[in-house]
């Protein structure tokens, strides 16, 4: 089954859009590490980036449905590459007063450069909201590039090259950057984003709204109407939820790895960047690979896996002091995480209608994401709470204790509620079952 031409930009800008973010996985974690060594500050960080997740996932969604989809993906693209040079420009000015990188493994005591740090935050938050509406806008794309049985293949490969380049290549390129200056990357990732949107402006498709009755109804009311159809679906509400817990967990446990991984897996920037690769290898096998396993076990079954490995990775990794074995749980997780993607996104690019899309797959993303910056304060909190009660080391292991806990509890509430016989029911019907 061929994925034609249109397919193939579009993946090229996907894929140059996300070799930017796999540089900046290494040159966010580590600039925020050299302005602050505060737990919450860094979390704080985190917060800020998903707090637009539950703040504007809403008001996007009918905005999705409103506005020309393609318009709005090369407006945030280029929105987020002014950002992202930016903040290089601030990190250029600032360079003879950050500490070496030497230093900042070595876990020292050094004091925040508010300056800075309040730049990264602004940027954070201004990031955060052009890209839930960007990301809104490309979910509703692919249906208008590849036919409806081709979406799973599509979305695989997406995905595949998504972890590729942010986990495998991005990552080593961005620790060499950062090893010569630690504001190239940024400079880097910001041409990256206006290589996308110049690539996604030529795309010959239309993504003009469908419908002009939603322009003369209150933003309200069509939030409203996405809303209810996702609560009252009897498969889609559960899932939201399950993704929404999901990633609560994973915003505990990942808000302050930056300092578990210098402090406690003993890290150094080149290695930090190795440790990125699990996702690389997890997600591009995952890409290829999970559309068989789907068809091989059934969706609800590949679903449950992704729940269960949930719980034991973060126990396992709460308790190692070895990046090794980090990077394995990682890649595990990874590869079931993109299962996850492949059996959801395209379930719900096949069944929503399409005058509906954006904000039914906007209300969806507020279940499944705006849990992220609550969970990451929460896990921020933690290690600030416990680095006066306990040890420094115990209070850097405890968010992963938490997430597995809350992962336990997660299993026993999506498992009977994501079947395949429910799934396969609602992918037949292309409707709401009640």
């Amino acid at each position: 089954m061929k994925l034609g031409k249109r397919y193939w930009r579009l993946w090229t800008a996907h894929t140059i859009s996300n070799l930017g973010d796999g540089i900046s996985t290494i040159a966010y974690p580590w600039l925020a590490s050299a302005v602050t060594r505060s737990p919450i500050l860094i979390a704080l960080i985190a917060v800020l980036s998903r707090l637009p997740w539950l703040l504007f996932t809403l008001p996007a969604g009918a905005l999705t449905d409103r506005w020309n989809r393609k318009k709005i993906i090369v407006a945030m693209d280029a929105l987020r590459g002014t950002l992202t040079l930016v903040v290089g420009i601030a990190v250029w000015l600032e360079y003879e007063s950050l500490p070496s990188l030497a230093t900042i493994t070595t876990g020292s005591n050094i004091p925040t450069n508010y300056s800075l740090y309040i730049v990264i935050a602004v940027a954070a938050l201004l990031f955060g909201f052009a890209e839930v509406l960007r990301d809104n806008a490309a979910q509703t794309l692919l249906p208008n590039v590849v036919e409806t049985e081709a979406l799973q293949k599509a979305n695989g490969r997406l995905w595949s090259a998504e972890y590729l380049m942010n986990s495998l290549v991005g990552p080593p390129i961005g620790s060499l950057l950062i090893g010569v200056a630690v504001f190239l990357p940024f400079f880097f990732d910001a041409a990256t984003f206006f290589i996308a949107a110049a690539l996604i402006a030529t795309l010959m498709v239309s993504l003009n709204p469908t419908s002009t009755t939603t322009r003369r109804r209150s933003m309200k009311e069509e939030i409203k109407e996405g809303f209810q159809w996702l609560w009252q679906h009897e498969l889609f509400r559960p899932m939201a939820i399950s993704l929404g817990l999901l990633n609560l967990v994973n915003g505990i446990s990942s808000s302050t790895f930056i300092l578990f991984s210098q402090e406690i897996l003993k890290t150094s920037v080149f290695v930090f960047a190795i440790l990125g690769t699990a996702g690389a290898i997890g997600g591009t096998v995952g890409g290829v690979l999970s559309p068989k396993l789907i068809k091989k076990i059934g969706s609800g079954r590949a679903l449950e896996l992704t729940l269960i490995i949930g719980p034991i990775a973060n126990l396992i990794i709460g308790f190692t002091s070895s990046w090794q074995i980090v990077w394995l749980l990682t890649s595990f997780w990874v590869f079931f995480s993109v299962t996850w993607n492949v059996v959801t996104v395209s379930l719900r690019q096949s069944v929503i209608p399409t005058e509906l899309l954006g904000r039914v797959n906007s209300v969806y993303r507020f279940f499944g994401w705006g849990s992220i910056p609550i969970g990451s304060f929460l896990g921020g909190a933690i290690v600030s709470v416990l680095t006066g009660l306990t040890s420094r080391e115990n209070a850097l292991r405890t968010p992963y204790f938490v997430a597995a806990m809350v992962s336990v509890g997660i299993y026993f509430y999506a498992k009977p509620r994501l079947t395949s016989e429910k799934i396969e029911a609602t992918r037949k019907t292309g409707e709401d079952p009640q």
